[in-house]
């Protein structure tokens, strides 16, 4: 499902971002010869499938920590104005539908103020807090996606959602799939390495969906571990404390810490927890956000960029490979940060704001604050997450997704009615809090519509009632519109930009 003009676009451009990297002083680990070290990772082989290969390129097992850090201090230096503490909470657009800006609330004071740009550039991260169980932050409620929604954009490819196989059981804090790159390995109950059954090739170090897929057959047919039989073990005893503590510190950490074993000496508790997005709102691999409109699959929106987990640029297709995340967000973000800049030398003025530029985000606030009665927010946010986790999870049905679709609409309908018993303004977490459930609300929609309606099996989205793909009906994005809660669809891009076309064929492990 992956469109190949941006997949070759990122490949190519990989190399020259991650030397970038090293240059701005990304510690990356070392191999003997000084050269950069790279470790296996799910789904990372050579030929189609042939054999695995050693492509992800790590620094120990904190990988986007050290990113993160290394980003910042580029950012430091460049004097880049940070707005900490404010939430955005909706996009402008004017009558020809350019993007001119956000609305944002100051926390500290409770205040909404209007940030006029030439550019708006989203780079809000995923949704991962549409569910109960997830690895994700509790920031990430979806922000960027439901301030997309609001505004007419529509969102893609949102039922296809990435089980991440190793997340720490009851904790849903993540084990790196490096654990495996590394030599870890999944046990059933009866100590069996139970991939080798599912994947003969590529065993434990198949791609995350398969994984994710497997391990829940084991438990479901009675090989989980523990009293209740509801998860796996991740055994790396074998790996040596040497490795371990010069390649994965961080990971015995969170095993003491989360699950209250050393893997250095005994198995990590793990389940599949949802981690990652690979739907979005719809971008080129400029990272400008793109619409169907006047006969156009992907017209532009002026004004308007998305990078990153929020986007979807669709190099993930229907399931990211691992490590590919954090590619994706270096060459994209280089690429709409080189376009921004071009576009800008060339439109230097600002276009008027609409009279009505904030009446959406103050007519939201005015209602959550003359309101007597009503939902409390996180009531309602729970049951989102409870929903999702019952109706969209590793396996799906159309019974379940159905009445999931049915659930969410009732939860919209609750959302639009709460009460915020605390009115005070400075630094009201509560109101933030009622805010974020409308972009719950969005997100959990657009990903529940759009699985009840793709009648296939596809990567991350497994349909139990259709098990196989189907190239020939399903070939194509979904595009879910918040206004009408309808569902449409647009061609993948097929061709690459300056090689053949790879035609898609079936995934062997």
């Amino acid at each position: 499902l992956g469109d190949q003009d941006a997949i070759e676009f990122m490949c190519r451009q990989a190399p020259n971002v991650v030397y970038e990297l090293e240059h701005f002083g990304m510690p990356f680990d070392r191999n003997a010869d000084g050269t950069i070290y790279q470790r296996p990772f799910g789904g990372h082989t050579s030929n189609y499938g042939e054999k695995p290969v050693q492509r992800a390129c790590a620094a120990a097992d904190r990988t986007g920590h050290a990113l993160l850090h290394t980003l910042y201090q580029r950012n430091v230096r460049a004097k880049t104005h940070f707005f900490v503490e404010w939430m955005a909470l909706d996009l402008i657009r004017d009558q020809d539908g350019d993007v001119l800006g956000v609305t944002a609330l100051e926390m500290e004071t409770g205040e909404v103020y209007i940030l006029e740009a030439k550019t708006t550039l989203f780079a809000t991260g995923g949704a991962g807090r549409i569910y109960a169980a997830s690895t994700n932050a509790f920031i990430n409620t979806g922000d960027g996606l439901g301030m997309a929604a609001r505004a007419g954009v529509p969102l893609e490819d949102m039922e296809f959602w990435q089980f991440h196989p190793t997340g720490v059981a009851g904790a849903g804090v993540l084990i790196t799939e490096g654990v495996r790159g590394e030599g870890g390995i999944l046990r059933n109950k009866d100590g069996e390495r139970f991939m080798e059954r599912y994947a003969p090739t590529l065993k434990d170090l198949a791609p995350r969906d398969f994984v994710s897929r497997s391990m829940d057959q084991e438990i479901k047919e009675g090989r989980g571990c523990g009293p209740n039989g509801d998860y796996v073990l991740l055994d790396l005893t074998h790996v040596g404390a040497e490795t371990i503590m010069k390649r994965l510190p961080s990971i015995r950490e969170i095993g003491l810490k989360f699950a209250n074993v050393d893997a250095i000496k005994e198995p990590i508790p793990v389940v599949p927890t949802i981690h990652y997005q690979m739907g979005g709102i719809p971008t080129n691999y400029h990272g400008q956000v793109v619409v169907p409109k006047n006969g156009n699959p992907n017209e532009v929106i002026n004004g308007f960029y998305a990078i990153g987990e929020c986007s979807c640029v669709s190099v993930h297709g229907a399931n990211r490979l691992g490590t590919n995340s954090l590619l994706d967000l270096v060459v994209f973000g280089r690429s709409a940060g080189n376009h921004i800049i071009a576009q800008n030398l060339k439109n230097r003025e600002h276009k008027p704001l609409p009279a009505d530029a904030a009446d959406r985000a103050l007519s939201r606030l005015a209602k959550l604050d003359s309101s007597s009665s009503g939902e409390y927010a996180q009531d309602v946010a729970n049951d989102i997450r409870r929903n999702m986790q019952s109706h969209a999870g590793v396996f799906r049905t159309q019974k379940l997704m159905d009445e999931g679709v049915e659930r969410i609409l009732e939860e919209a309908e609750r959302a639009g009615n709460i009460h915020l018993k605390d009115k005070s303004k400075v630094f009201n977490t509560a109101r933030v809090e009622a805010l974020e459930v409308a972009n719950l609300v969005e997100v959990a929609k657009a990903t529940m519509v759009s699985a009840a309606a793709r009648k296939e099996s596809r990567g991350a989205h497994a349909h139990s009632d259709f098990p196989n793909r189907d190239d020939e009906n399903w070939m194509k994005h979904s595009l879910w519109y918040s206004e009408g809660n309808r569902l449409d669809y647009k061609p993948v891009q097929l061709k690459p930009l300056s090689v053949e076309t790879v035609p898609p064929k079936a995934r062997t492990f």
